[in-house]
């Protein structure tokens, strides 16, 4: 064990971290959240539909279609915001404009959208939603790697006395012509379905994080990590494109009426954080906190008092830092619980339709469990199940705090000596 331990601390959370590091994951990972207001957004007109379906109310407003100019735009939105990042960290701020906005033009050619009939809102197409996010993603990495090429470019000399918006204008024409040309010639003259292409490549990982195996594998990598104090939006990059695919295809399924327990994805943000599994954050720390708070050890209890109202609201920084990160006693457990818990949520709802799958964008981490799995769910059986994966969590975390609790008690003692 202190072999295995001695390697993750100097070996493996550095290489991670220097990962976590890499400008591109930075780039990536900061657009993402730079659009999660739309996503929250989103969530709000998705979640205000239920009364109305639920009651058939026919006067009741459509939310469906602010819903659309919300998290039914995101992934144009991170076209825009890739480059625009990338942009600034290089220290190109006099292309970051022109950059994001030749890349949702670059987005809008890959994707091809038809404009829906007169009087009605918004464009036919599903990619500009969550359905889009890894082309959004590629088209903003592409024009921002050609613009970076051109950021000292220049067609006229330093001692020029043409006004600097002038050769603003100039200088950035040429690699927007070589971009916006490059796209149109593959797509329109050349008829390469770049969108399809690119989605087939990605959807291999996708249809993997929808698979039992990939899904649990998904949230003990989650897990594994976080217990080393690695935050999980290093694996945003990878992983919220698919998790926002898998809601997007399960609102789909919700409206046209094909929302099977068989055929709904798992693998969801709603279902992670808002439904069934991160009860008090990942890991599921809430047992844990309680039981801390609990805890004879004065250094501990203290530490489970101040961690609860944070935990309550899916907050966990506190506990895992506190008590968790890098603690070979307590990342054991949390590293079980990353295993078993999806284990358990997969069973009782895809294998054994006892619990539903949630069909709302509900991306309120921060609501408490389990008023969210109620608003998300809407079922007895729902609630039932956050409370079996609280007991499953409880059972797993309680003797090993009691073994770190033991440990803490006799560091007092000696101490006090």
């Amino acid at each position: 064990m202190k072999k295995f331990m001695y390697f993750l601390e100097n070996s493996f959370a550095p290489k991670l971290n220097k990962v976590a590091n890499n400008i591109w994951i930075i780039v990536i990972k900061d657009s993402i959240m730079q659009v999660l207001p739309f996503i929250l957004l989103g969530s709000l007109f998705a979640l205000l539909t239920v009364p109305g379906a639920f009651f058939g109310w026919e006067w009741y407003p459509n939310f469906w279609t602010p819903f659309g100019w919300t998290m039914g735009l995101i992934s144009l939105f991170i076209a825009f915001l890739v480059p625009f990042n990338l942009m600034e960290k290089k220290r190109l701020k006099k292309l970051r404009l022109v950059a994001a906005l030749t890349s949702v033009a670059v987005f809008l050619i890959i994707i091809s959208p038809q404009i829906i009939t007169d009087g009605t809102i918004g464009f036919g197409h599903s990619a500009l939603g969550g359905a889009g996010m890894f082309v959004a993603i590629i088209a903003g990495i592409v024009t921002g790697c050609i613009m970076k090429l051109f950021g000292n470019f220049s067609f006229f000399k330093e001692e020029s006395v043409m006004p600097d918006f002038i050769k603003s204008w100039f200088d950035v024409m040429l690699p927007t012509f070589i971009i916006i040309t490059l796209f149109w010639v593959l797509v329109d003259v050349m008829g390469f379905d770049i969108y399809t292409i690119l989605v087939s490549i990605f959807s291999p990982l996708t249809d993997v994080i929808q698979t039992p195996y990939g899904f649990v594998l998904m949230l003990f990598i989650y897990c594994f990590i976080y217990s080393m104090g690695i935050s999980s939006w290093v694996l945003s990059p990878v992983v919220a494109p698919g998790l926002i695919m898998g809601i997007t295809e399960n609102i789909e399924m919700l409206k046209s009426g094909t929302a099977h327990y068989s055929l709904l994805n798992l693998a969801t943000d709603p279902t992670i954080y808002s439904t069934y599994l991160w009860i008090g954050g990942i890991g599921c720390t809430l047992p844990l906190v309680i039981f801390l708070s609990k805890s004879k050890s004065k250094k501990l209890k203290s530490l489970g008092i101040a961690s609860l109202a944070p935990s309550i609201f899916n907050i966990n920084e506190p506990v895992v830092f506190g008590v968790i990160a890098w603690n070979p006693i307590m990342m054991i457990p949390m590293w079980i619980i990353g295993i078993l818990l999806p284990t358990t949520v997969w069973i009782l709802t895809k294998v054994i339709p006892f619990a539903p799958i949630p069909t709302l964008a509900f991306n309120m981490w921060y609501c408490p469990f389990p008023i969210s799995t109620w608003l998300t769910t809407g079922s007895i059986n729902g609630i039932l199940l956050v409370l079996i994966c609280f007991v499953v969590s409880s059972l797993i975390w309680y003797p090993f705090f009691k073994v770190y609790e033991k440990q803490e008690l006799r560091l007092e003692q000696t101490n006090n000596k």
